[in-house]
């Protein structure tokens, strides 16, 4: 069975590309298949190359990062997209996470952080770099503006819940708790239209703002 991640890479500047071409390159089980140097390349790269990964840049020509994310999240609700950008400005990572990026990393992550970013969003697992995910915690801190939700979480879902904080995948979450993958499944979905959040990244966000779960249990991946 081939476990390759399939990667397309979309960044308007042709030295980044080249540089992440040569990064990546290195790194068995990851193939870069394709790349784009703006937000309307990259709609078209999805469309045919079908990637398991978009890495993205925020500011770009023509169509940027953001206008890119909820063009491809519109046809393709389960792509995987993993932001990679020199802006760290709220009025970038807060939309982007809303829009359904699975990862928000900045460019000054290590080679180390980059690939093991990409390995977590390709499982579609939450990925952010550290600053990142402190200032969205302290975001959603904030009071919410979402009608409290009429059906509570059960126990179970509220273990599944903690799991999600920590990384875990749907395979991950079944075989700690010894139900099926579709089971598991189905608790995260749920999960997600109680709380009326639109991703994992979301989730684990509020786990880690209501207590449930800690920066330090999260681990890596956020």
């Amino acid at each position: 069975m081939d476990n390759t991640i399939r990667i397309v890479i979309c960044d308007d500047h042709a030295v980044v590309r080249e540089g992440l071409r040569a990064l990546i390159g290195t790194e068995k089980g990851l193939d870069i298949v394709g790349e784009a140097a703006d937000g309307e390349q990259a709609v078209a790269a999805m469309r045919s190359l079908r990637p398991d990964v978009l890495l993205l840049d925020m500011v770009m020509p023509r169509m940027d990062g953001l206008e890119a994310i909820g063009a491809i999240k519109a046809e393709f609700p389960n792509a995987r997209i993993l932001v990679l950008t020199s802006f760290a400005e709220d009025d970038m990572v807060f939309p982007a996470i809303k829009a359904g990026a699975l990862g928000y990393l900045l460019k000054d992550s290590s080679p180390e952080e980059l690939i093991r970013a990409i390995r977590d969003v390709s499982r579609g697992e939450a990925s952010l770099h550290p600053s990142i995910a402190r200032r969205l915690i302290l975001e959603l801190s904030q009071p919410t503006t979402l009608p409290p939700t009429p059906e509570p979480l059960t126990e179970r879902e509220l273990d599944v819940l903690k799991l999600v904080a920590r990384g875990f995948s749907n395979e991950d979450i079944a075989n700690a708790l010894v139900v099926s993958e579709r089971t598991a499944r189905g608790h995260v979905s749920s999960i997600l239209s109680k709380l009326h959040l639109a991703n994992r990244t979301q989730a684990a966000l509020y786990a880690l703002r209501e207590g449930l779960a800690s920066l330090t249990d999260a681990g890596d991946s956020i």
